[in-house]
């Protein structure tokens, strides 16, 4: 009888234990201090920076394709007036695709992250 008793009250033990430990309450707004003014400053002043070289690197890249953009052109004005009246080149056509995509590029890098 006593052994019976001895087992069910560690059965209990050992599983209530567990259960217990599960009921953890969540940290209440309280607990969590709120941000100094000094760290608000803090964190506008990186998030301002971080903008900066955001358009820094979106500006250098639109140079970048621009520069691209008009060697294209120009050999495919190149290209075109070597052509034959009658014949485009399959070179010509593809010059043309790629200075299409890359117009598409420039114009969406200038208009920014919206």
């Amino acid at each position: 009888m006593r052994f019976r008793l001895f087992v069910w009250i560690l059965f209990l033990g050992v599983f209530s234990v567990p259960n217990f430990a599960q009921r953890t309450t969540p940290p209440s707004s309280r607990d969590i201090a709120a941000p100094t003014p000094e760290e608000d400053e803090t964190r506008a002043r990186l998030a301002n920076e971080m903008a900066k070289k955001a358009t820094k690197e979106r500006v250098a890249a639109l140079k970048h394709d621009t520069d691209k953009l008009l060697r294209l052109s120009v050999e495919l004005k190149e290209s075109v007036d070597k052509s034959d009246e009658n014949v485009l080149s399959l070179d010509v056509i593809k010059k043309a695709e790629e200075i299409e995509k890359l117009a598409k590029s420039v114009k969406e890098k200038m208009k920014g992250p919206n």
